[in-house]
């Protein structure tokens, strides 16, 4: 697996988003310092807005619960579970259920999960430290509280806390006025309206996370409402748009990630050596005061900065967007999926630098890969049909990575941070991606874009494959006689003319007869008439074994086309059908003999296929007049 280093996989869901991208930031460092590999299986999970009715996220996520269980748990030394934000219906008792059957040591560190180890976070400790921040600091009585959905445990953790804190000031453990939210963004407006309707406004609002304070704080100040001077608001988690975005800056609280990420992974090696069976991790939250609550001014020439920088960031996007565009363009010009490297490396420019890059398809157990239309089901074998590796440390396998290992390995024994992501679309799988940046932390959004981008030409190319097959399936049908698979009159006569050589080449037709075919099936059934066509067709392409062109072009009466025959030669294949048409009489024991008429013509290319299939059609009813001899 990778190198002999350790290797740590992290399971979890959108680490290239902005939520959880810094953990994974502190992650990197920490296995860096440590000096471990690091593979993050990053689940896409819900694509879109919530309630977007038009498309069914849960359709899409489905094939990355199939990527799930590819994945062998036996390839990876330790393995960390991030239950966060994991937004799909089962994928989190699915990604448990997987997990469970691991035989390396398991930590969960979002979630509590019976039978894993269990990371503890004291975010009611952080949480305690804002509310009474506000209490005893700024000596505010009339607080607040916009929870999350209540139906979220961190909700009512917060919630409780909140109402016990309340209650020992001897307050109403309600505060100054309790509003549910959700979490997210949409309950800013509602939240503002409730507060700002209360017969007596509250000195603070306590946000039980900063996505809402953000949206909150953005409402109070559409109503001309000042923060902190009216009202203070304060958030939890400590989020870098609360921290540099939004004005006034939040007072907030957040898990100290840096610590997280360094105790974990080394109580796991820990683990991993046998050192210790305790797995002993609390991670405390910090307190962040800043300019929500009242404690910091603004410095207008520190934010100015902060504004140019955003904006240099927004100019930053729209470049990539436009790359995204052209990206598209391109890839969708692309009609065989051994180019798709050559334009992700032309124009995969706008995540961030990489040292390397692999896209894995599966294969079934014919070694078809995903994306050809006859691809039956995947096996845990996986083709690399884009290989980049900018420092040639990777040995690339000669045929398929195999037995469930998801990485090639290195030649480098530095710490390695690879990101695997499953490339499908709504209606297939195809594989996975793997990707190793070249700088700090994890890939960003636009490489999300650009697996769905390359996941829907994957789709694409596999459905102008199955047109084609389909259209070469009608074709040949088009061509080929139902009964005997030989070609029919028109395909004889296309093939025929395809084939005639340029030159002087002499060149021969056969006009070849069932003798007595009426008897045969007046006597035996046209079942055995059937059969004596069959058997003649077979007899006949059994005999044109050096590129001759053989059709039925009647009912019991086949044609053969035959270039580089001269004289000589057609009577040699005369001969040679007599002989064959012979030992299948003997071999087969029918209670009638099979036996053909042939009449031929030979000529130098460029002589008229019909005439010479006249002439050849003339001597088989000559011979068929005087009989066999």
């Amino acid at each position: 697996m990778i190198n002999s280093l350790k290797t740590i996989a992290v399971f979890g869901v959108n680490f290239t988003g902005n939520y959880r991208y810094p953990m994974a930031v502190a992650f990197d460092k920490a296995a860096h310092e440590i000096g471990v590999n690091l593979v993050y299986m990053n689940f896409i999970g819900r694509v879109g807005t919530y309630g977007n009715a038009t498309f069914s996220p849960e359709r899409y996520g489905d094939h990355e619960l199939d990527f799930l269980d590819a994945i062998d748990l036996d390839r990876f030394d330790g393995i960390i579970f991030d239950g966060d934000f994991n937004n799909l219906p089962n994928l989190e008792d699915r990604m448990t259920e997987k997990l469970r059957t691991a035989k390396c040591p398991v930590v969960s560190i979002s979630t509590y999960v019976e039978g894993f180890h269990n990371v503890v976070f004291d975010d009611i400790g952080g949480f305690r430290q804002v509310v009474e921040h506000l209490l005893d600091h700024h000596h505010f009585t009339k607080i607040g509280f916009m929870s999350g959905y209540l139906t979220h445990p961190d909700a009512q953790g917060r919630l409780k806390e909140f109402q016990r804190i309340m209650r020992s000031r001897g307050l109403p453990e309600n505060g100054a006025g309790f509003f549910e939210g959700d979490f997210w963004f949409n309950k800013g407006d509602a939240a503002a309206e409730y507060f700002l309707s209360l017969p007596e406004r509250p000195e603070a609002i306590v946000c039980a996370n900063d996505y809402m304070a953000i949206s909150l704080v953005s409402a109070l100040k559409q109503r001309g409402i000042r923060v902190p001077e009216d009202i203070a608001v304060t958030g939890f988690d400590g989020l870098a748009d609360g921290q540099n975005i939004i004005l006034p800056h939040l007072t907030t609280a957040s898990r100290q990630q840096d610590e997280l990420a360094s105790s974990v992974l080394r109580a796991m090696i820990a683990l991993i050596d046998k050192d210790t069976e305790k797995f002993d991790v609390t991670v405390r939250s910090r307190m962040i005061i800043n300019h929500s609550c009242g404690c910091r001014k603004v410095d207008y020439r520190i934010e100015t900065g902060k504004i140019d920088e955003a904006y240099k960031k927004n100019r930053h996007f729209n470049y990539h967007l436009l790359d995204a565009e052209a990206a598209l363009l391109r890839l969708n010009k692309v009609d065989d999926f051994e180019k798709l490297g050559d334009v992700f490396r032309d124009r995969a420019v706008n995540f961030g630098d990489y040292k390397s890059f692999f896209l894995m398809l599966y294969t079934d157990s014919e070694g078809r890969i995903s994306c050809s239309s006859d691809f039956d089901k995947p096996t845990h074998s996986f083709s690399p049909v884009i290989w980049i590796d900018k420092n040639d440390e990777y040995a690339k396998p000669e045929g398929c990575l195999a037995d469930g290992d998801p990485l090639p390995h290195s030649s480098d024994e530095r710490p390695h941070t690879f990101i695997l992501t499953s490339v499908h679309t709504a209606e297939s799988i195809f594989g996975y991606a793997a990707i190793e940046m070249d700088n700090d932390g994890s890939s960003r959004e636009f490489y999300i874009l650009w697996l769905m981008i390359l996941s829907m030409q994957l789709e694409t190319l596999q459905k102008n494959d199955r047109i084609n097959r389909l259209i070469e399936s009608l074709e040949s049908k088009s061509l080929s006689d139902d009964l005997t698979g030989a070609y029919n009159r028109r395909g004889f006569y296309k093939m025929a003319m395809e084939t005639m050589p340029d030159d002087n080449t002499p060149i021969s037709t056969f006009v070849i007869d069932i003798d007595r075919l009426k008897r045969i099936n007046d006597e035996y059934g046209h079942y055995e008439g059937d059969a004596s066509i069959r058997a003649a067709a077979r007899i006949i392409q059994s005999c044109c074994d050096n590129g001759e062109i053989c059709g039925r072009t009647g009912g019991d009466e086949f044609s053969v086309f035959a270039r580089g025959l001269d004289e000589e030669g057609a009577q040699r294949f005369i001969e040679r059908l007599r002989e064959e048409t012979e030992r299948y009489c003997d071999k087969e024991g029918k209670p009638y003999s099979l036996s053909m008429s042939c009449g031929y013509c030979t000529a130098q290319a460029g002589t008229h296929i019909d005439e010479m299939l006249k002439v050849s059609d003339y001597r088989m009813y000559e011979q068929k007049s005087k009989g066999r001899e």
